[in-house]
């Protein structure tokens, strides 16, 4: 009976970490207009092609705590014409692509740091394997997204980062 009692109470302590901000990471992309549970690659081009909603990309940013100015930053689209847009306007392919970009690092992010305020502070932070620049600085580039990544698999398999 002893035993019960303690897998109960393991049981009782996994649950609230939904209530702390534990964001499935499988969402983020859901917010794109992606049904995650079925994606392919092609699946994401097609998303891309099509373009991602004015509203959809502003749902990403408030789930990942990030202005719409650092979200224009990253995509290289103006703030001003990003807020012209109606929540409706589709944005096109290659600003689509960097908001999908976007959502997959989040997701990964998620993923290696258990939570999206881990992962959002540790983008924030100056880094030293990142030439002491915080990542988030790095994402004007895919060059500045391939480090980010390849430094998570790093940190993912205990390797200092």
């Amino acid at each position: 009976m002893g035993m019960k009692r303690k897998v109960e109470s393991t049981q009782n302590l996994s649950e609230p970490a939904v209530a702390y901000g534990v964001v499935n990471p499988a969402s983020l992309l859901g917010l794109l207009g992606s049904n995650y549970a079925t994606s392919t690659d092609f699946d994401l081009l097609n998303l891309a092609r099509k373009g991602v909603s004015k509203k959809a990309l502003v749902s990403l940013a408030k789930q990942i705590s990030l202005t719409i100015q650092e979200v224009a930053g990253i995509m290289h689209i103006s703030e001003r014409t990003l807020q012209r847009y109606t929540p409706a306007t589709l944005i096109k392919t290659e600003y689509a692509e960097k908001a999908i970009e976007l959502a997959k690092l989040y997701e990964r992010g998620t993923e290696v740091f258990g939570t999206i305020d881990n992962f959002n502070d540790w983008m924030k932070t100056p880094n030293y394997t990142l030439n002491g620049e915080a990542p988030l600085n790095l994402l004007d580039t895919s060059i500045g997204f391939d480090l980010i990544i390849q430094t998570l698999g790093r940190i993912e398999y205990g390797i200092f980062s």
